[in-house]
């Protein structure tokens, strides 16, 4: 995938991909629905003062993307596996920073399986 994020001053930075690195259009709705907005927000800790109704709709944004990335981490597990041929081991250690959680990546892998319909 060819995303491509630049900073383009302090607290602000340009995300740029082609229509081909989107074809289910993920991130173009991530983008146009407020969910990569919030998440980011999310991520940088100052909720600060807001409403109920904000808070409401960023909780539900956030969940949303956070939902999503963990049906496509599944997914790179079982491409890890099979395409690639990695061990649990390997997996579990990029994933977990400790190759002794081989089951949790064995949870995602069967998971990631189901999503794909095998």
């Amino acid at each position: 995938m060819a995303v491509h994020i630049t900073p383009t001053g302090p607290g602000r930075a340009e995300i740029t991909w082609d229509e081909d690195d989107d074809p289910k259009g993920y991130l173009a709705r991530a983008v146009e629905s407020d969910q990569l907005a919030y998440a980011l927000e999310a991520l940088g800790g100052d909720e600060g003062e807001q409403g109920a109704e904000r808070a409401l709709s960023a909780a539900a944004h956030t969940s949303a993307l956070a939902r999503l990335l963990e049906r496509r981490s599944v997914v790179q597990v079982v491409r890890l596996r099979d395409d690639h041929g990695l061990s649990w081991r390997q997996i579990a250690t990029a994933l977990y920073d400790d190759p002794d959680r081989q089951s949790s990546v064995r949870r995602m892998y069967d998971s990631g399986r189901r999503h794909i319909g095998h």
